[in-house]
């Protein structure tokens, strides 16, 4: 079973227009609101690729309802922690004549109070053993501690539960010391975390995964954006995967897919190598649908077959 954690979900608004330009008055075209945020978009491709899921986190006010409604459509497993504060909305910006150029506007999101920290702990706690996998990702609102996902980390583990984390900056950062079994940073990421400008090499991302074994991660996946991603195994190894060209929409949820493509591998005993596979082709996927919208099943079983992995 996978259960995803948003901690800070939304209503995602998105807008396609022609030529975004910064000030200027534009006519959308087309408008889509999808129920949001990292850990849920994890939850529906999960679902689009034939897993099992449970979707949890904090939900509150008239946002909230509606991505339970969703969720509900979708027939996605949930069970959210109810806040006194509104769940946020983002707005995303879609320019369609620009292949996957979006400009998003993200809400800080709600107050959460340690009483309700402490009902989303035993919420988890309950689902928590050896075949559970754990997927945090996305944002904390605002006046959160940043470790919280190392909190929750140590809290899962103690359970024999897996855990995943998808986050940057300091929640990164406090994840780490923690030690899941797998992160996801991206290469400016995981280049940031170590204090390195955006124009790290490939062999340098590599070695930037490998100290992150020695802090006791087993499995780091950095995501390259068109250029694939590296996979740097528990045996030191890296694994290459190249990007696919796809006709992409919007680059929005391309790396919760991944992430997704992940936990559906490992929850069903899939070889490795395959998994990273199946991550790319999900990731690709994913920017070829409307809104935040999950890729579809039979279109990632087809570009699967155009990814390649090689040993680096």
């Amino acid at each position: 079973m996978i259960i995803t954690v948003t901690m800070n979900p939304a209503i995602d608004k998105t807008l396609d227009v022609k030529n975004f330009t910064a000030g200027a008055v534009h006519r959308v075209t087309n408008v889509i609101q999808d129920a949001g945020g990292k850990g849920i978009n994890v939850s529906k491709t999960v679902q689009s690729l034939g897993g099992e899921t449970i979707a949890t986190g904090f939900l509150g006010g008239s946002a909230g309802k509606m991505i339970e409604h969703s969720l509900n459509e979708l027939a996605i497993r949930h069970q959210f922690v109810q806040i006194e504060g509104e769940t946020r909305t983002n707005v995303k910006v879609v320019d369609v004549t620009k292949a996957g150029f979006v400009t998003e506007f993200n809400e800080p999101g709600p107050t959460v109070t340690s009483a309700e920290i402490q009902k989303l702990t035993r919420t988890l706690e309950s689902y928590a053993g050896p075949s559970s996998i754990f997927v945090f990702s996305g944002s904390v609102p605002a006046t959160m501690d940043k470790e919280i996902y190392g909190y929750f980390t140590r809290k899962l583990k103690k359970r024999q539960a897996t855990v995943f984390v998808d986050a940057s900056g300091e929640l990164f950062a406090e994840a780490v010391k923690a030690k899941p079994y797998l992160v996801k940073p991206n290469a400016h990421e995981i280049a940031d975390y170590f204090g390195l400008g955006d124009d790290a090499g490939e062999a340098t991302l590599a070695d930037l995964g490998r100290e992150l074994l020695r802090k006791g991660i087993h499995t780091i996946a950095i995501s390259r954006g068109q250029k694939g991603a590296l996979f740097v195994t528990h045996d030191a190894k890296c694994l290459k995967a190249n990007g696919i060209q796809v006709q992409a929409h919007s680059t929005v949820g391309a790396g919760d897919a991944m992430v997704a493509a992940l936990a559906h591998g490992l929850d069903n005993d899939i070889p490795f190598v395959d998994c990273a596979r199946l991550s790319i082709a999900a990731s690709a996927g994913a920017c070829t649908t409307l809104g935040t919208k999950p890729p579809v099943g039979a279109l990632v079983e087809e570009l699967v077959k155009e990814v390649s992995v090689v040993t680096i």
